[in-house]
């Protein structure tokens, strides 16, 4: 890893560049044609790829949501705290709060898991979080 001073004084340096020496920079830097977009944008992908060497890369599990969302075609949805879901279930509104302290709560209760509201609600074994609409439901089409 480079030390921080280091990578300010290189980012520092592409801001005061101009097209012709952002992809001079480009080709140096990562041994490729440069593509062709604007400076701005160019100088962006390069000073990601020195934050990228300096500070380290995506983590597995970013990347690996990143593939899941791209053979998607559309990103999946976080549950978040705080966050409340709506489900009408046989013409009856449910609705369940993501609380802050990660407590799931329905029906003036707490949850261990969206599944068990899920199964409480339907009376079978759901998946809650298919349930709620987070993931493809078991045997759906993609």
């Amino acid at each position: 890893m480079t030390k921080p001073g280091v990578l300010d004084a290189r980012l520092e340096e592409l801001e005061a560049m101009d097209l012709e020496q952002l992809r001079d920079a480009w080709r140096r830097q990562l041994r490729s044609s440069p593509p062709k977009v604007s400076a701005g944008l160019l100088r962006m992908a390069l000073a990601h790829a020195c934050q990228e060497k300096a500070l380290g890369g995506l983590s597995n599990a970013t990347r690996r949501r990143l593939r899941e969302t791209v053979a998607a075609g559309r990103p999946r949805p976080s549950i978040l705290p705080g966050m409340r879901l709506a489900r009408v279930w046989q013409g009856t509104t449910h609705i369940v709060t993501m609380g802050e302290d990660g407590a799931i709560r329905w029906n003036d209760r707490e949850w261990r898991s969206l599944s068990q509201v899920a199964r409480a609600i339907t009376g079978t074994n759901w998946s809650g979080p298919a349930f709620f609409g987070f993931q493809a439901k078991r045997g759906a089409a993609s």
